[in-house]
């Protein structure tokens, strides 16, 4: 069993670098603080053949975690799951300081593992100048998404579309369908997660028009901009799918299609959403093979560790 697991690990610790816009499954690759030029391997085994693997955690054993917000309801489960605990049990044992202190944490010592979206510029910096190598590694699949309140008429965007949007080349709604009104395009602050994909992976690096009067801090904010604000039927924003759909969910907000395809598990799971990404496992490339960290994902690849992943409503890497 311990050849099986050393052989799933080092297959899996590649890194899936940014949410492509083309329509294509999710690759493997592998970067580190050194190197932002990934090499691609093979595609992540089916679920239903991935390999069962047993870990013993208590307490005191278990890795010191840390992660987005979105990821808090994954590491919860995880928690649950290996440490017999209850939800109320997991919630106060887990705890996530946001994608940026994530990483400033990892990189400090403060936490062995995060689950976090893809690292910025910055954050691989910060990673170098510290001289600490990371693996990041897929561990479920994540779509990244585009809002707009209810009453907005727009149902569907191009990837150009959101680009102008973004650069401040398409200013009014009735230039894409909608009403003829201005359209206010909300952005989130520069290192949280919701900002690097964007800038990385739907700009791929076509510089944003600055907009600090649109800017908006934290998930929830941006949520409640595009919901409840004045003039939020003319609002677009951006967020990760779990969080708008799972956690952070309101009635009065209404995911776009990006070039006609409508984000939900199934188009996620299969790659035909163009802005599918996923949620990583970030740690210290000079772990052990036998540390907490990798354990735990060792287990986290394996079956059970992704059905339970499927269960707390993230989507797994392969379908069954």
């Amino acid at each position: 069993m311990r050849v099986v697991i050393l052989a799933v690990i080092s297959v899996l610790l590649v890194f899936t670098y940014g949410c492509d816009s083309k329509k294509e499954p999710m690759k493997n690759k592998q970067t580190t603080a050194s190197s932002t030029t990934p090499t691609k391997t093979a595609d992540v085994t089916k679920q239903n053949e991935l390999p069962n693997v047993s870990v013993s955690f208590t307490k005191e054993s278990f890795p010191k975690i840390d992660g987005s917000t979105a990821t808090i309801p994954l590491t919860q489960a995880m928690a649950g799951k290996l440490l017999g605990m209850s939800s109320d049990e997991s919630e106060k044992f887990i705890k996530h300081n946001t994608t940026h202190n994530a990483y400033v944490n990892l990189i400090e010592g403060k936490a062995d593992i995060i689950f976090v979206t893809e690292p910025s510029d910055e954050e691989l910096k910060i990673a170098k100048d510290a001289n600490v190598e990371i693996e990041v590694v897929p561990v479920v699949k994540e779509g990244f998404v585009f809002l707009v309140n209810m009453n907005n008429p727009v149902s569907s965007l191009t990837v150009k579309q959101i680009q102008d949007i973004y650069q401040g080349k398409i200013n009014s709604w009735s230039e894409v369908g909608g009403n003829d009104s201005t359209i206010i395009p909300y952005q989130r602050e520069k290192n949280s997660g919701s900002q690097t994909i964007m800038e990385q992976s739907v700009m791929k690096g076509i510089k944003m028009m600055d907009a600090p009067k649109n800017i908006v801090w934290g998930m929830s904010e941006l949520i409640d901009s595009i919901a409840k604000y004045d003039n939020a039927e003319n609002a677009l924003g951006y967020s990760v799918y779990y969080y708008a759909k799972s956690m952070y969910n309101k009635d009065t907000i209404k995911f776009i299609a990006v070039d006609g395809i409508a984000p939900d598990n199934n188009t996620i799971a299969s790659g035909k959403y163009p802005f599918t990404s996923a949620y990583y496992a970030v740690f210290k490339k000079s772990e052990a093979q036998t540390s907490p960290a990798r354990s735990l994902l060792a287990w986290i690849m394996s079956r059970e560790g992704q059905e339970t992943a499927e269960k707390a409503g993230y989507v797994p890497l392969e379908v069954r």
